[in-house]
Order: C-alpha cells, then sequence, then structure tokens
C-alpha cells in the first residue's frame, strides 16, 4: 500500500515547479541575451577603461570578469530546481535528495550573502559629515542593510526548514517506493 501523500510535498513541488521553471525560462533568456549582446572582449574592455578612472572591488571585478559563468550556473541551479520539483511532486527519493541539497545550500548562501550588503556599501566613497542630505542617505544605507540581513536570515531559515521537513521519517516514507 502506498503513503499517505502529504500536502507540504505537493505544495513544495507545485511552488517551486512555477518558480524554477518561470526562472529557468528567463535564465535562458539572459543568457541568450548575453551570447548575442555583450561580445566578452568589448565587456573586458570595458572593464579595463572603467577601472582607470574608478578602482573596483575585487569581488565585484571577479564577477564582472567571470559574468557568463555566473549566469550559466544560475541557469544551470534553475534547471535542476525545476527538474528535481517535478520529480519531487512524482515522489522520486532522488528528486527529494536533490532538493534537499539545494535547499541546505540555498540557506548556506543566504546566511553567505549576509556580509555582501556590508562590502558593497564599505566600497562607496563616505559622506563627509555636514555634507547636505548626508544624515538622510546614511540612515538609507543601514536601513537597507538592515533589511538584506533580515530577508538573508528569513530566507536561511525558511530553506533550512524545508531541507529538514524534506528528511523527517513521515515525508521520506512517501519517497520508499520510488
Amino acid at each position: 500500500m502506498d503513503a499517505p501523500r502529504s500536502g507540504f510535498v505537493t505544495g513544495l513541488a507545485w511552488t517551486f515547479i512555477v518558480l524554477a521553471g518561470f526562472a529557468t525560462l528567463m535564465t535562458l533568456l539572459q543568457n541568450i541575451m548575453l551570447a548575442v549582446m555583450f561580445p566578452v572582449e568589448e565587456m573586458r574592455a570595458m572593464l579595463r577603461e572603467s577601472e582607470k578612472s574608478q578602482p573596483m572591488p575585487a569581488l565585484f571585478r571577479f564577477m564582472f570578469e567571470h559574468f557568463r559563468f555566473f549566469f550559466g550556473l544560475m541557469f544551470a541551479v534553475c534547471a535542476v530546481t525545476f527538474v528535481s520539483a517535478i520529480g519531487l511532486l512524482r515522489r522520486k527519493n532522488w528528486a527529494r535528495i536533490i532538493f534537499v541539497i539545494l535547499m541546505v545550500l540555498s540557506a548556506l548562501w543566504n546566511l553567505a550573502s549576509i556580509a555582501m550588503p556590508f562590502y558593497m556599501f564599505s566600497s562607496f566613497p563616505v559622506i563627509p559629515d555636514g555634507a547636505a542630505g548626508g544624515d538622510e542617505v546614511r540612515l538609507m544605507i543601514n536601513i537597507m542593510i538592515g533589511f538584506m540581513v533580515v530577508i538573508g536570515i528569513l530566507f536561511a531559515g525558511l530553506f533550512a526548514w524545508i531541507a529538514k521537513r524534506l528528511m523527517s521519517d513521515d515525508i521520506k516514507r512517501e519517497f520508499a517506493v520510488s
């Protein structure tokens, strides 16, 4: 006899089928656009030219130099998520395992991203005390940093909870036969 199918797995699968399906389509189109509209050598020349006037932080320079790799990686992650969400809906155990790995990696990614706003805003020029609008700009930056930190923590917690739930015994039983 088949184990009863939980609404959690079905709802999670359909949510990620829709989200990852759309993201896969969008990242595919982005990769096509990058290949057609942004020749690699021209992008590197623009980077070299911009470095003369305003040096770019090392992390941003690295990401800009390898932007095609990052866009390709994003497409691959979206496609794997889409395929594993379909497998999750069909109660395939390999999909559950891949989904757990994706959720753990996503949680870690979100925790690591908490440092990004601090790094990003530290590369901005310092606003001198008494500058017109300086207090408002500093307040806006602090609000943005706070918002990004809270969102990072919330999503890390959500993804970790999903991974934990998919590893629970009652969910594992749903996938035992596949």
